[in-house]
């Protein structure tokens, strides 16, 4: 049950910041101005940041970690939320996709953050 509790906060982290990507841009051009506050944005940066460095450097998420762990070698222990929230999270690619992948999507944000700027603190 833990690592179910875990697999749905890892979904939404990935969740988060995939709907930044969407929504700074979409909520810039209709004038949202909650796309702007500085804290949120600090979250969304820094949480693709985080991923696409520990990517990089060869370093599994600690979520998947410890789900992982919690899992064992049982299969079948997750209920039905958990096996499609797995489908949806854990792709079948390999590793140099997903650097790829979050290293361009923290250069999105870093130009998001240069294009769209966060209010003045």
């Amino acid at each position: 049950m833990l690592a179910d509790l875990i697999l749905v906060i890892h979904f939404c982290i990935a969740g988060f910041i995939t709907a930044g990507f969407l929504l700074i841009p979409l909520g810039a051009a209709l004038g949202w101005r909650w796309v702007r506050h500085r804290r949120l944005r600090l979250v969304h940066a820094g949480a693709i940041a985080f991923v696409a460095i520990e990517s990089l450097a060869g370093i599994a998420c600690p979520l998947t970690v410890w789900e992982d762990r919690l899992r064992g070698e049982m299969t079948g222990a997750t209920g039905f939320v958990g096996q499609w929230l797995g489908r949806l999270l854990y792709w079948d690619f390999p590793a140099a996709v997903f650097s790829a992948l979050y290293a361009g999507l923290a250069l999105l944000a870093a130009w998001l953050w240069r294009r769209i700027p966060p209010q003045a603190p």
